[in-house]
């Protein structure tokens, strides 16, 4: 991961994004009493099941380790990232193809919305293409990525049997039934998986080119 201070600040700004967007999603939500859940705390602990909330956290906290600079490139802090680099892309890219437009947003939830599934996927990606970490990512960390997506499905769906809420209309099984549901995680499981595996080639890739840019620099400097 580079140092520099304007990662670091880039950082900075995307943890910043990302924690207003959901203060101000947790706002709205205790607010809203349009609803099935008339309770605040209901509707704020669900709110908690949503993929989208979950991998703004991780942003949050991978965007701040780094902004501080205790960024340290082990096990621990390679699934977290990769778990937050899949998990906002994931949530740009769903939101975009199957969400965006199923409910009509004014004021603090449309801002809240734009924070959270646009401006922080943008930022935190941009982020990663422009600064890194380079060579942080190898197989084993792609495999212990998977465990995130597993454990969102295996906490909503019994939840959601037991409340009657399912975070999307794709794991809503009793609108669609479990067989329905089950395949759609496994379509949810696949495209993690391939999506996990492709951040990792394209680190590798970056971080080749890095470690040919930095000998062709050295060679350079000790041939003049």
């Amino acid at each position: 991961m580079h140092g520099s201070k304007l990662t670091r600040t880039w950082f900075a700004v995307t943890a910043v994004v990302a924690l207003t967007g959901l203060v101000s999603q947790v706002i709205a939500t205790a607010g809203d009493t349009t609803g099935q859940f008339s309770g605040a705390g209901a509707r704020i602990a669900n709110l908690f099941c949503f993929f989208t909330i979950d991998s703004n956290l991780l942003v949050i906290v991978t965007s701040l380790i780094v902004a501080l600079g205790a960024a340290r490139v082990t096990g621990p802090f390679r699934v977290l990232w990769l778990d937050a680099l899949a998990g906002i892309i994931v949530t740009g890219i769903v939101y975009q193809v199957a969400l965006a437009g199923l409910y009509e947003l004014h004021g603090l939830p449309l801002f809240a919305d734009t924070m959270l599934h646009k401006v922080t996927p943008i930022l935190f990606v941009l982020g990663w293409l422009l600064a890194g970490p380079r060579g942080a990512l190898t197989w084993p960390t792609v495999w212990w990525s998977l465990i995130y997506p597993a454990a969102w499905l295996a906490f909503t769906l019994p939840r959601g049997a037991l409340t009657g809420f399912y975070p999307y209309p794709f794991v809503d099984a009793g609108a669609l039934g479990y067989g329905r549901v089950a395949l759609n995680c496994v379509a949810i499981g696949v495209f993690f998986t391939v999506l996990a595996a492709g951040l990792f080639l394209a680190d590798r890739s970056f971080h080749r080119r890095a470690l040919h840019r930095a000998a062709t620099a050295e060679a350079r400097a000790e041939a003049v």
